[in-house]
């Protein structure tokens, strides 16, 4: 079936063409001689074109695709509990079968990638909301919600903060996690699914900082907005251009229709269930994952009684806290004892990051990245901002499990070196050392 309907597809595109080979009237008049020549020749196989994109017209108009992908293509409705996808997660928190004891499978069914797609998708919004409940009944995570003077009908975001996150006098650590489908709690979505709880979410990073003393923030800096499915006023309301001359206007509108009505027979392909079309509605001072960061920052960890802020920031959310040092330098270096990054995006040179950001990485930071070398070992960096070691893996998504011994054993030496002026100074030295080495 799907062979047919691909056929079909592929058949009008040759139609169409063979019609803007055959160009306008005026082009028509100027290649007549040519044309006769051309079918003299071929035996007067052209002269039959017309006739033939009438018939595959016709039959065209007789077949609905709609009803055909439907066929062929199973409903896109997908269960919204664990349990009713046959699936939970053991003792060693792997995802596993609950008939079959066997880990996922993607391809549930061959040859449907679209629908396995969604499904798979589906599954992940399943796994983002356990983990939420993991934070909140495991973690004992308070979930706070942003912006914290958001009206009850306007869209929020939230974070999730230990007991302790704003009064500890001591050390504060604050997650944050790459860009992506990820949302609070978790490294990597496919880690989760595929291999454990434990390398794919945060959650071993916020107990040990618990056990040993740290009060915890857990960013939430994908959650940018909200859907909502899209009216057919707004639609109407895209394409209207009620200040352009009359004229205009209509040559618009007839082009607009002429596009719609092309697009509406391949979404008969591409989407054959007819998904609702939505549209996003931006969450207020939290429009970006840049945004986020600088709003927690200003509500809530300038305001923390933390003498140490300690920061883990994996991937994108490296590139979201270089953008926090430019917009905020003095608090950062103020209140930031030190910064582990993993297998960070960042780009000093293209964030336009100042000298003196610039000599505060390289001082306060280090980014764990993707790579063969054993665990810490040196790696050669081209740009000038913080030392780099190897996370011990080439895996991007498991560098911050793969390090997080020794981002601890990182935060420890940072915070004892900060208490003592004459320690801080010889570690200040060998960092910068083992930076130029390299």
């Amino acid at each position: 079936m799907s062979i047919y309907i691909i056929s079909l597809i592929w058949l009008t595109l040759w139609i169409n063409m063979a019609q803007l080979q055959q160009g306008g009237p005026d082009e028509k008049e100027k290649t007549t001689a040519l044309k006769d020549e051309e079918t003299q020749t071929m035996g007067g196989y052209n002269s039959d074109l017309p006739m033939v994109i009438h018939l595959f017209r016709d039959l065209l108009s007789r077949i609905d695709l709609d009803e055909l992908m439907k066929k062929d293509e199973p409903p896109l409705e997908f269960p919204d509990t664990l349990e009713g996808f046959e699936y939970a997660f053991n003792e060693k928190g792997q995802l596993r079968h609950i008939t079959t004891g066997e880990p996922f499978v993607f391809n549930a069914r061959e040859d449907l990638h679209r629908w396995n797609q969604k499904r798979y998708e589906a599954l992940g919004e399943i796994i983002t909301k356990y983990v939420y409940e993991l934070l909140e009944k495991d973690c004992n995570l308070k979930k706070i919600s942003l912006p914290v003077d958001a009206t009850e009908s306007e869209p929020k975001n939230f974070i999730f903060m230990s007991e302790d996150a704003m009064t500890n006098p001591d050390k504060l650590m604050v997650l944050i996690h790459g860009s992506g489908v990820v949302r609070a709690g978790q490294w990597a979505r496919k880690l989760i699914i595929n291999e454990d709880l434990d390398s794919g979410t945060q959650i071993p990073y916020i107990k040990r900082a618990m056990d040993e003393g740290y009060g915890v923030i857990v960013l939430n800096p994908n959650e940018n907005y909200i859907e909502v499915e899209k009216t057919k006023s707004q639609v109407q309301l895209s394409s209207d251009g009620s200040d352009e001359p009359a004229e205009k206007r209509e040559r618009k509108d007839k082009n607009f229709k002429e596009a719609k009505k092309r697009r509406d027979f391949y979404e008969k392909y591409r989407n054959p269930q007819k998904e609702k079309e939505m549209i996003p509605l931006y969450i207020r001072d939290n429009g970006s994952p840049e945004e986020h960061l600088i709003y927690v920052w200003d509500h809530f960890i300038t305001h923390s009684a933390a003498e140490n802020t300690f920061f883990v920031a994996h991937s994108y959310g490296g590139l979201a806290f270089v953008e926090l040092m430019i917009q905020r330098e003095a608090d950062v270096k103020n209140k930031v004892t030190a910064v582990a990054l993993t297998d960070s995006v960042h780009n000093v040179w293209h964030q336009e990051a100042g000298k003196t950001i610039r000599e505060w990485m390289r001082e306060n930071c280090c980014n764990w990245v993707s790579s063969s070398e054993p665990l810490d070992t040196s790696v050669e960096s081209m740009l000038p901002d913080c030392p780099r070691v190897s996370a011990g893996t080439e895996r991007h998504e498991l560098t911050s499990w793969k390090s997080l011994p020794s981002i601890f054993k990182f935060f420890t030496e940072a915070s004892e070196a900060k208490n003592s002026p004459l320690k801080a100074a010889l570690t200040r030295r060998s960092h910068r050392i083992k930076h130029e080495e390299i």
